[in-house]
């Protein structure tokens, strides 16, 4: 991110499928920035059509859903283009399981734009894990996988494409939309911020 540059949390919106999820979990999360970094933000969530071209003004995308992802061939040609130049797309399936209609048709679109092996399982000492706050295990658990919703599993690794070494779509089945859709005042009732790692996603984003 260029010196004096406002990091803008930018919420993708698709012509199909629903993308307009957890709604509160941007404010959250761009709290926890200025509460833990010195990163300087744009205090409001900004959506941009996938289709437009204005998505290439910002190096950070969000992407989520429950529904079907079937991506019409201009949101195809600017998700790769901007993929393959150096943006950064974090996409949480709200669903948070693996065989849902969500995460099979998000898989299939990766597949058919990158490859079949292009999305792949990260190791869980990848650097994003250490990019700010340290995570030795992995990505953490979602109180959605431990109460048993969604497919009843906990996902013990999260999947990316990677472009030039570096993770250019990050692709989480755990749910972390919902997890942090809170308003961001009620983190002072946690054990621990849930939010911490949702940093450390966006502090890799803006370094890599």
């Amino acid at each position: 991110m260029a010196q004096g540059a406002k990091f803008t949390f930018t919420r993708l919106s698709y012509h199909s499928g629903d993308w307009d999820t957890d709604q509160r979990m941007p404010s959250n999360l761009l709290n926890s920035l200025v509460e833990y970094t010195t990163i300087p933000i744009d205090p409001h969530e900004k959506v941009i059509p996938l289709s437009s071209d204005d998505i290439f003004n910002y190096p950070f995308c969000y992407l989520s859903g429950h529904k079907l992802v079937q991506f019409d061939a201009k949101e195809k040609a600017n998700f790769k283009t901007y993929v393959q130049n150096g943006g950064f797309v974090f996409v949480d399936d709200c669903n948070h399981d693996i065989d849902g209609l969500f995460a099979k048709s998000f898989e299939a679109q990766m597949a058919a734009l990158f490859g079949p092996t292009a999305l792949k399982k990260i190791a869980n000492n990848h650097k994003l894990y250490h990019s700010f706050f340290s995570f030795d295990k992995g990505p953490p658990t979602t109180t959605f996988e431990l109460n048993g919703w969604g497919d009843d599993l906990v996902h013990d690794y999260l999947k990316a494409i990677e472009v030039n070494g570096r993770i250019a779509v990050l692709y989480s089945s755990k749910d972390y939309g919902c997890e942090w859709d809170y308003d961001f005042r009620n983190k002072r009732f946690l054990a621990e911020d849930n939010t911490k790692f949702g940093v450390n996603i966006i502090v890799y984003a803006m370094s890599s």
